[in-house]
């Protein structure tokens, strides 16, 4: 039995599309090495706890980190409704895609194509004076695959891989960022709010105090000199107030945009009632008599652990050496333009000069195998030029690698800095505001007794006020280290653990 034609053609055209992928493989990505991280192996300060101490702080939840409701819960809404976060979740999905397509170009597309041709073999068959020759071909076929004996297509894919991988990493970034801006937000908000009541109590007291002192100068008892003191001092405070009403609007607007919706009543920190509603107050109860401020929100304390743990830990480190490894493939691709290109082409069907006839007795089966080769020669330096550029390229890749490294060093450094000397500062200035507290009321006595000027009581009362204000900037200064720490450890990304049901009674035993 003879064996038909257009099968040895499909076997032979099957064969050497095996032969071809089988070959297939060769690659000119050069062997990926990590560079060596360009820091220093120990902080430049104390550490804290060590890595042993407690939970690292990329493995702790912002959930456990957080330790105030409020914040915990504007930081949940954030997350719902960013678009910064939206749109770093899209460009995962955009980079996805780009890796599917260049995934698929390493398979061969089969593509189903159907034809029909009509022509008259001479002018009068035009006319219906002769015959017409009609042609119908069905089939289904592989349309220009191309081998990848060198690599090119497989390296593009690992390219796209690459970012991909570093763009699912920048997501992280962004919810990190996120979070880390979200919860400094807070803090100054919450700030800016007792530094507004802090203005508003002054503002109420040297009113009182410029009313005092009017009395006592058109009485005599007062010098033009007092006067003007006073009246400076209450203008000061009222400057104050308006800055301060003017931060706090601020840090309401940019909370709000932070978070992506209107923010709830119930989550804006309020004014105490008191300066609210100020009443005139018996100027021998000094101003440092009110209310203290409410606490700032405090957050979990992490461990630093050592330089190195940033190579795994960091997202925007992992997210650059992603692209580095990318710009190495590529260089992979571009040293395989010097070399032959080879397609395959081949199609399976039928043909018929009949329509009606195409799947039945009157139709013939048909194939066709068409490889093709391209081999570049001469090219004005292109493919060198492109080879070079990706060499380039990852040499960019490779500094911009190292900066990050650098650069989450110098973070963590400056938060460790910061951890050590802040809490110090904080106990200084709490002494010092109880020595001006007192200063003030001893001060405003010897004031009412006649034994001292009001240039001493203005004074009392206004280095009291600096060191008040100083003292909120510096409790935000510490609350906001311990999250840029945090931030600068990579913490921030990592969801809690799903809680394991409990058992109920009686239940069996696994």
């Amino acid at each position: 039995m003879t064996t038909p034609l257009y099968s040895v053609g499909l076997r032979a055209s099957l064969s050497a599309i095996a032969a071809a992928a089988a070959l297939a493989g060769c690659s000119f990505i050069p062997t990926y090495q990590r560079p060596s991280a360009p820091v220093a192996a120990s902080w430049p300060v104390s550490a804290g706890p060590t890595a042993d101490a407690g939970q690292a702080a990329a493995d702790l939840p912002w959930q456990e980190f957080v330790q105030d409701a409020q914040l915990r819960e504007l930081i949940g809404l954030a997350l719902e409704s960013s678009r910064d976060l939206r749109v770093a979740i899209q460009n995962i999905e955009q980079a996805r895609a780009l890796y599917q397509i260049r995934r698929a170009d390493q398979f061969p597309t089969l593509g189903l194509s159907a034809s029909g041709n009509r022509s008259a073999p001479n002018a009068m068959a035009a006319f219906g004076a002769g015959s017409v020759a009609s042609q119908y071909t069905v089939g289904i076929g592989v349309a220009a695959w191309e081998l990848d004996f060198f690599g090119r297509v497989a390296a593009l894919k690992d390219v796209a891989l690459a970012s991909y991988l570093a763009t699912e990493e920048a997501r992280k970034s962004t919810q990190i960022a996120l979070v880390a801006a979200i919860s400094s937000t807070w803090l100054q908000l919450k700030t800016d709010t007792e530094l507004q009541a802090l203005a508003e109590r002054t503002l109420a007291t040297r009113e009182q105090s410029l009313s005092l002192t009017k009395l006592r100068f058109d009485n005599g008892a007062s010098s033009a000199l007092d006067m003007r003191q006073a009246e400076s001092l209450t203008a000061s405070a009222r400057a104050t107030r308006a800055q301060q009403v003017r931060l706090r609007a601020q840090d309401i607007n940019l909370l709000t945009l932070l978070v992506g919706q209107p923010l709830p009543d119930r989550l804006i920190p309020s004014l105490p009632t008191a300066v609210a509603a100020q009443a005139p107050r018996d100027l021998s109860q000094p101003s440092a008599s009110a209310a203290p401020p409410a606490p700032l929100p405090t957050f979990a304390e992490v461990p630093a652990g050592l330089p190195s743990d940033l190579l795994l830990r960091r997202p925007d480190i992992r997210a650059a050496e992603q692209q580095l490894i990318g710009a190495n493939a590529n260089i992979g691709a571009a040293r395989a333009n010097f070399f032959p290109r080879i397609s395959l082409t081949g199609s399976l069907g039928r043909v018929s000069g009949d329509l009606d006839g195409l799947f039945g007795s009157g139709g013939q089966k048909a194939w066709s195998f068409g490889p093709s080769l391209s081999l570049p020669i001469f090219d004005f330096g292109r493919n060198q030029a492109t080879l070079e550029g990706a060499q380039a390229a990852r040499d960019i890749a490779v500094s911009q690698y190292e900066k990050a490294i650098q650069t989450a060093f110098s973070e963590v450094s400056d938060a460790l800095a910061g951890r050590a000397t802040l809490g110090e500062q904080l106990a200084a200035l709490q002494a010092q505001m109880t020595a001006e507290q007192d200063r003030y009321r001893l001060a405003d006595l010897r004031y009412r007794n006649g034994v001292a000027s009001s240039l001493d009581l203005l004074d009392a009362e206004r280095s009291l006020f600096a060191v008040q204000q100083a003292l909120a900037q510096v409790r935000l200064a510490q609350r906001a280290n311990d999250v840029a720490l945090y931030k600068a450890l990579g913490g921030g990304w990592t969801e809690p653990a799903p809680q394991t049901p409990v058992a109920t009674a009686g239940a069996p035993a696994r």
